[in-house]
């Protein structure tokens, strides 16, 4: 699974927009997009215009940045999207909502799809039951997402629970807080998808 070790707040610069890959600093004055609302670098400041592919690019990239995903992944995920019957845009954001990082992320067990990441493959959460320790896997309507039971009384949570009002849980979701579980009730409709990203640009830039 690719990392990403540098400093998250330049990529949300980058793309001009919140991606909220920090947690808690997301929903603060700390935000590096407040501060400063410009991408970073020495000529973040200038005026800048970009091509028909250029603007291709930037969603997506905004896409996998906000996802956590490397490009080979991101572009498997496009395929199979376009393989489906449907609006391939549509069904890709919906690969891309229903992986267990960000099921559980959405669910308010995480502060940031990247701390959900790191505690999933530590081996803290469950489907349905059973042990879970891949941040990729598709959850389906009806699964039930939880903390395992010998982990919920780490000081992680704890943390967690202190902060989880600072985001509201998704109409497609059910949580139950004090259990520490929720149940996937649906797969999300696009206007249920509350990403600031263009997918017809993407569905454009792959099929060149």
């Amino acid at each position: 699974m690719g990392r990403h070790t540098e400093a998250v707040c330049r990529l949300c610069r980058r793309e001009r927009d919140k991606l909220y890959l920090k947690g808690d600093r997301c929903f603060s004055d700390k935000c590096g997009v407040v501060r400063h609302a410009y991408p970073p670098g020495e000529h973040g400041q200038a005026r800048q215009k970009f091509s028909e592919y250029g603007q291709q690019l930037r969603e997506k990239q905004k896409a996998r940045r906000i996802y956590g995903i490397k490009e080979k992944q991101f572009r498997r995920y496009f395929k199979e999207a376009d393989r489906r019957r449907g609006v391939t845009g549509e069904i890709l954001l919906q690969l891309l909502e229903s992986r267990l990082d960000n099921v559980i992320f959405r669910l308010g067990l995480a502060r940031s799809r990247a701390e959900a990441r790191q505690l999933i493959v530590h081996g803290h959460y469950e489907v349905n039951g059973r042990k879970v320790d891949i941040p990729s896997y598709l959850v389906r309507a009806g699964d039930v997402v939880a903390v395992r039971e010998n982990r919920k009384s780490k000081p992680v949570f704890k943390e967690i629970a202190e902060t989880r009002e600072q985001q509201g849980t998704p109409d497609w979701l059910e949580v139950d807080h004090e259990k520490l579980q929720g149940r996937i009730l649906r797969i999300p409709m696009r206007d249920e998808i509350d990403v600031p990203v263009v997918e017809h640009l993407i569905v454009e830039l792959y099929s060149r």
